[in-house]
């Protein structure tokens, strides 16, 4: 197998099928069939065959962009358990800013800060997970995590995957281990120096990520149940389902959705990443649409399977809502709410569309 051209870029958009596609929405690309024409300033730019995008034309004026990433970066001081009315008051507000010296990192990932101006009083703190070929940046520009956590008051943790294509390692023993090391410890680490230092509320600690970080979504909360509250998986697969960190041409049996397995053995695959847990797992909203050309929507299912199974309750919903949380979409409830699958009819890749960051957070209580 070669790989495919090292990235599927995704950011969240609306995709629509009629009409002109605002900035950051999809214009193109394989198993696309939405609309190629982009609100006025915009252009369709190609990003990989997979994915074309909206965005600001060089040639015409446009909204100016997003801030940049600053170029300082914030030192973490020696860990400490957080005391005071403000324990992140180092922090610059409204703005992505980096943080090093956060604890154990192997892979060196990127890790960066976002605080409200309205913080709250021990607030939660959300992880935010770009997709392959993404940056910290361009999930801050992106989607409307931002936007949220100034209205709402929690702090976000935008990570950036450190390999050639900006993909998360979801496949390795050691980020399928618990303390195992990789990527998913890095996250953990910079996870447990922000509830020691900044006040976070460590019973408010959630994830959520589009395509690779929906990948890794999955993983943390089966290698960190302890750590994680509840998770959104925006386009994404089992644990244990793909066997390559990178997009695969031709695709590779699970983005083909032709790995099927029980739900016992989806669900032990789970189990091994933290052996002997047997605390809660974190509740999950797993989104996904029935025309994703990069994962075939038998993941759906198979991630469905995979995590009914670990809470032991049925695959069978116990409500189904139609046209929720938009038209063409339907939501399905699973046991007493540890589980809810979203299913866009029609959908694509390019997750999480306008307002699903919303519904997510409503899920969390962020």
């Amino acid at each position: 197998m070669f790989s495919v051209a090292r990235v599927i870029g995704f950011l969240a958009v609306v995709v629509a099928s009629v009409g002109a596609v605002p900035i950051w929405g999809q214009c193109g690309g394989i198993g696309y069939s939405g609309s190629t024409q982009c609100d006025s300033g915009l252009s369709c730019i190609k990003l990989n065959d997979w994915y074309s995008q909206c965005q600001v034309s060089t040639t015409t004026a446009a909204p100016p962009p997003p801030p940049p990433v600053p170029s300082t970066s914030i030192p973490a001081p020696p860990s400490t358990t957080a005391t005071g009315t403000n324990p992140a008051a180092t922090i610059p507000v409204g703005a992505l800013t980096r943080i090093t010296n956060f604890g154990t990192n192997p892979t060196n990932i990127g890790m960066y800060v976002y605080k409200p101006s309205s913080l709250k009083a021990n607030p939660g703190l959300l992880v935010a997970l770009h997709y392959c070929g993404g940056t910290a940046q361009a999930y801050f520009s992106g989607t409307q995590f931002r936007a949220l956590a100034d209205q709402r008051g929690f702090m976000v943790l935008y990570g950036q995957a450190p390999n050639d294509s900006n993909c998360w390692d979801i496949t390795s023993t050691a980020s399928l281990s618990h303390e195992g090391g990789s990527d998913s410890l890095a996250i953990v680490s910079a996870v447990r120096y922000a509830i020691a230092n900044w006040g976070i509320d460590p019973s408010k600690v959630f994830v959520a990520g589009s395509s690779s970080g929906a990948m890794m979504t999955n993983v943390l909360s089966a290698a960190y149940p302890d750590i994680f509250k509840a998770g959104a998986v925006f386009a994404g697969s089992a644990v244990g389902c793909l066997g390559f960190n990178s997009p695969q041409f031709p695709p590779d049996v699970c983005q083909r959705g032709e790995k099927i397995q029980t739900p016992q053995q989806w669900g032990d695959r789970v189990r091994q990443a933290y052996p002997g847990y047997t605390g809660s797992y974190p509740r999950l909203q797993i989104w996904h649409g029935t025309a994703d050309p990069a994962l075939n929507y038998n993941n759906f299912q198979e991630q469905i399977k995979q995590w009914t199974n670990v809470n032991g309750i049925s695959q069978t919903p116990t409500t189904t809502y139609s046209s929720n949380p938009k038209q063409n979409w339907t939501k399905t409830v699973y046991g007493t709410g540890q589980l809810e699958g979203y299913s866009g009819q029609g959908a694509g890749h390019g997750l999480p569309e306008s307002g699903m960051e919303a519904v997510a957070l409503d899920f969390f209580g962020l």
